[in-house]
This record gives structure tokens, sequence and C-alpha cells, in this order.
């Protein structure tokens, strides 16, 4: 018996290894945009933010991932490349894909981080604020339709 659970175990982690380094695995622990394109699903996002203004000053991580809390950088990194490991395996995605609530808090924090110098007077607006991404929605890398 114990041998059965230690090769199962051994086939287990040779696939999950296989798979990491088939995928490139270790490229999406870099701040490289090429990583976070490497799904064929983020062509369209990756050429409009090479194109626009953000990709002179920030990458992927710079607007998708917290700043100040690393845990909590890594969990959202963690969770993130879980859900888009299954998304991208099985192919079962909302097409136009779309940012969870969770991933919108980030990105709109991440406004608020780099542009402090020019919202801070206009951060504090009462509960309800729509926040950057309602009047700002093609910032970054998204196309208005």
């Amino acid at each position: 018996m114990r041998l059965l659970i230690l090769g199962m175990a051994g086939i287990a982690l040779g696939l999950g290894l296989f798979t990491f380094a088939y995928a490139d695995g270790a490229a999406y622990f870099s701040n490289d945009p090429k990583a976070c394109a490497n799904c064929h699903v983020m062509n369209t996002q990756f050429d409009a933010w090479e194109k626009g203004s953000h990709a002179r000053v920030a990458t992927c991580n710079d607007c998708h991932a917290p700043h100040d809390n690393l845990p909590y950088k890594l969990l959202v990194k963690g969770i993130n490349g879980a859900k888009h490991s299954w998304a991208f395996t099985t192919g079962i995605f909302p097409e136009p894909i779309r940012a969870t609530p969770m991933n919108h808090a980030v990105a709109e924090a991440s406004c608020l981080y780099c542009h402090k110098d020019l919202t801070h007077s206009i951060t504090s607006v009462a509960e309800g604020d729509p926040g950057c991404l309602r009047c700002h929605p093609s910032v970054g890398h998204r196309t208005r339709k």
C-alpha cells in the first residue's frame, strides 16, 4: 500500500513538474508582460497595452497585483494563477474575459497607488464612489467597443 501511495505521489509530482515546465511556469514569477500574454486569449489586451501610454510606465503586475502587502500580493497571484491555469487548460472561461470583483478592486487600488498625487482630492467622495474604471474603462489595455 505504501509503495502504491508513493507511486501515485510520484506520478502526480512528475505530471505537475512537466506541466509547469511545458507551460513555462517560471515566467509567471517575472515582471515580463509577455508571460501574461502566453495565453492566446490575451493577445488583444497585450497589443492594446503595448500601444497605450501605460506600456512605457507599467507592467501587468503594476496594475493587477497589490502593491503594499506582499502576502496579499502572493495570495492574489496564486488565486489568479490557479484560476487562469484551469480556465485556459479547459477552455472554460467567458468571452470576452472579465475581471472578478477581487481583481477589479486590485486594479482600482493600483490606479490610486500610482496616481495618488492626482487623485488625493477626489478619492474621498462619499460611499458609492464609482471608481476610476467607470470613467476610464479603456485605460491600460482594454479597447472601447
